[in-house]
């Protein structure tokens, strides 16, 4: 029997956004995260934690870095009651310096891999799982895993949303053109553009509140 999750975002969603933390004293918890997570455990859910780390392709530390700063957290969460049930990240960028890890991956977000590896090992219904996240990257990795997707105001939270607004006053702009210029035809073909993009389902001042507002869906009460 499978089980939903929420896959959790790191920096900027459960700790401050520092630009590379590579080093676990360098890790600022949010004070709400521990709670966020709690919740997740006592409705039943799985708690998973999805995060790219390319600093580890730039050189600025390595993947023993990056598992005592997740160590670090994991401690920092059973000491408020609460645990991830599943910790996976990404230590690949495009433009690395350290040959090993410079490539083009699946796993790097807004890829799916991190996502689907985690279902496999854990069990999760992808389907009736969230992804939450400051940045729209975790959205669309969300959507294009069968989820959906909570966007945190915390981190880069707020400049993603007035750049989701931009989009969207475009998006609108294109689909009246469309539909000027060619009639129904142009402006399904624009809408259907449009479709594709990937929006939130929620938008929440923390994880926290994304969390309780999740949990509170009627069909996750039913």
């Amino acid at each position: 029997m499978t089980t939903p999750a929420i896959f959790f975002d790191r920096d900027g969603t459960l700790n401050e956004e520092l630009g590379y933390v590579g080093q676990p004293e360098r890790l600022h918890v949010f004070p709400f995260a521990a709670e966020a997570v709690r919740l997740v455990n006592t409705s039943g859910w799985k708690a998973v934690l999805i995060t790219n780390q390319a600093g580890v392709a730039r050189g600025y530390f390595g993947e023993e870095d990056v598992r005592a700063v997740h160590d670090a957290l994991q401690q920092h969460l059973q000491r408020h009651g609460a645990r991830l049930d599943g910790i996976y990240y990404c230590p690949h960028h495009p433009q690395g310096r350290v040959a090993e890890y410079s490539k083009v991956c699946e796993c790097r977000k807004p890829g799916v891999a991190m996502v689907q590896q985690a279902a496999a090992d854990l069990g999760i219904a992808l389907q009736r799982s969230w992804v939450l996240g400051d940045r729209l990257h975790d959205i669309e990795m969300g959507h294009r895993a069968g989820s959906r997707g909570a966007l945190v105001l915390t981190g880069y939270g707020e400049e993603q949303q007035q750049q989701l607004y931009r989009e969207q006053m475009i998006e609108t702009r294109e689909l009246s053109a469309g539909e000027r210029q060619a009639g129904g035809k142009g402006g399904q073909q624009v809408g259907e553009a449009c479709a594709g993009r990937r929006r939130p389902e929620l938008i929440a001042s923390d994880a926290l509140a994304a969390v309780q507002q999740i949990l509170e869906l009627p069909e996750v009460q039913s």
